[in-house]
């Protein structure tokens, strides 16, 4: 006998429906999985086999074959136990009521206990463009299915719930997808004291999208200011959270009963990262922390601490806003929009041009310890801040700095107005000008065609430096509303790039 129940599994960020073929027929009793199935998928046979018997239900006798298709997808993960479960019931005379088309996707426990699993969000949204009426998976994941709108979630916990509802002795109601959570509130930037220059340069930063280098002494605020950066974002927007939560879908990293994102990720790895870590990889390509911080903030301490080839690997994918992986099955991209904020120490004892404690590195050690971070990949950050230890007069004080919402609201303005300039690009900013868009968007007046000039001559500008100065004089003009650039604009612009204090902590930079 031939049963024949869907499914769906997840390669990377790729989601494919399956047709699941069980056939028993008579023989030597065995239990083969063929399809391309991974040493998860082929133990199924046992988890299947001790989840029927435990939850009262036969097992087809003599031999059985299990056809996973199409055969060239790669199905990887316990995802494949309950549609499993499901044909070999089918072929013992358990088949559905109704005739609604469905999948099924979920790990199943010895007990019939039915599992989370990874990536059910776009599972779910295989089986919707694929047409189907409803997808059967674990209760776990039910939330953050349930956002993808145009087909029934069907939450259950146990093989019997699975049982009663196709036999329709006990229907389960679909999930309803839980409403737009509120922008989480997190660390405020009111908690800044001082440091106003670098206040306005993260605010730069989150509203034209341009990445930021804090170089200053330890406790100087470089970290506390990092980590309110998401809070002076915009919210995600229904397609950038659902980009976002995809990826920590996939990834496992999404917590138990979980919708959709609500806030803008903030991923800050360790110095101690591999490459792989960092930028994805693995035997199953999984995405690395510059995909998990997508559409969100990613956040590298102590910058020159981190593998040389790791920080020259990032380069690229900051550039495309995209990464690929490459492995003997084949390429996997993944998105990694993010928006970079690095932070380092001046020298390697932290101290260089603090008045408060003396530096006592060798120059020679300065030197090495400034040139780890190569000049492409400087030459990629648009705004470098050097940050000085807080006077006690301004920590010692009851009045607030500005908080996150006030900041937050002229970042939307400014990203609104931005916005214009590509209609149709959805969370469009500055940092993503292409040099045609920055010629119509720039058109600089006397004073600022002269400005940028005396910057060239005298800063030895790259044309991605100057095309990069020219994107973060374009935001300060959003932030202040102006639709020309202006000299102004462009002066400060350029003082981000070349802050005399921190180039003589990185030789060798040009621009």
């Amino acid at each position: 006998m031939l049963a024949r129940i869907h499914s769906a599994a997840t390669l990377a960020l790729e989601a494919c429906v399956l047709d699941v073929e069980v056939d028993a027929s008579h023989g030597f009793p065995r239990f083969t999985i063929v399809g391309l199935p991974d040493t998860t998928v082929r133990e199924a046979r046992d988890r299947v086999r001790s989840a029927l018997k435990n939850s009262g239900y036969p097992m087809p006798e003599g031999a059985v074959t299990v056809n996973l298709a199409p055969a060239g997808f790669r199905k990887c993960g316990a995802a494949l136990d309950l549609p499993v479960a499901i044909g070999l019931l089918s072929i013992c005379g358990v088949r559905p009521t109704s005739p609604a088309r469905r999948v099924f996707v979920g790990e199943l426990g010895l007990s019939g206990e039915v599992r989370s699993l990874r990536g059910a969000l776009p599972l779910t949204l295989a089986a919707r463009d694929a047409g189907f009426d409803e997808i059967v998976l674990p209760a776990a994941n039910a939330a953050e299915a349930a956002t993808v709108e145009g087909i029934r979630v069907i939450p259950v916990s146990h093989l019997t719930t699975v049982v009663e509802h196709l036999l329709e002795t006990r229907i389960v109601p679909p999930a309803q997808a839980a409403a737009s959570p509120p922008h989480a509130a997190g660390p405020d930037f009111a908690d800044v004291r001082g440091q106003a220059i670098a206040r306005r340069a993260a605010e730069i930063a989150a509203a034209g999208g341009h990445h930021l280098l804090l170089s200053g002494p330890p406790g100087a605020g470089k970290t506390m200011l990092a980590r309110r950066m998401p809070g002076i974002l915009p919210a995600l927007s229904r397609e950038e959270a659902i980009e976002a939560t995809r990826i920590h879908s996939v990834a496992g990293v999404l917590p138990a009963g979980a919708g959709l994102l609500s806030s803008r990720p903030f991923r800050a790895p360790h110095h101690g990262i591999s490459a792989a870590g960092l930028l994805g990889g693995g035997s199953v390509p999984a995405p690395g922390e510059i995909s998990l911080a997508h559409r969100g903030v990613l956040f590298l301490d102590e910058l020159p601490e981190f593998r040389r080839d790791v920080l020259e690997g990032i380069r690229q994918p900051l550039e495309e806003r995209r990464v690929s992986v490459v492995r003997v099955g084949g390429a996997r991209v993944f998105p990694c929009d993010v928006l970079l904020v690095a932070a380092m120490n001046p020298c390697p004892c932290g101290f260089l041009g603090d008045p408060r404690r003396p530096c006592v590195c060798d120059p020679r050690l300065r030197t090495r310890y400034a040139r780890r971070i190569s000049g492409p990949l400087l030459d990629r950050i648009d705004l470098s801040i050097p940050m000085a230890a807080v006077p006690w007069k301004d920590l010692d004080t009851t009045i607030p700095g500005e908080a996150s919402a006030v900041v937050r609201e002229r970042v939307s303005r400014a990203r609104r107005r931005a916005a214009r300039r590509r209609p149709r690009a959805a969370g469009f900013r500055n940092a993503e000008l292409s040099a045609p868009e920055l010629a119509r968007a720039c058109e600089l007046d006397v004073e600022g065609s002269r400005v940028l000039a005396s910057a060239v001559g005298k800063l030895g500008l790259s044309v991605r430096a100057l095309h990069r100065a020219l994107r973060v004089a374009r935001t300060i003009a959003d932030l202040e509303e102006c639709d020309r650039v202006r000299a102004v604009h462009l002066s400060e612009a350029l003082s981000f790039r070349a802050c005399p204090s921190f180039h003589e902590t990185l030789p060798g930079r040009a621009g």
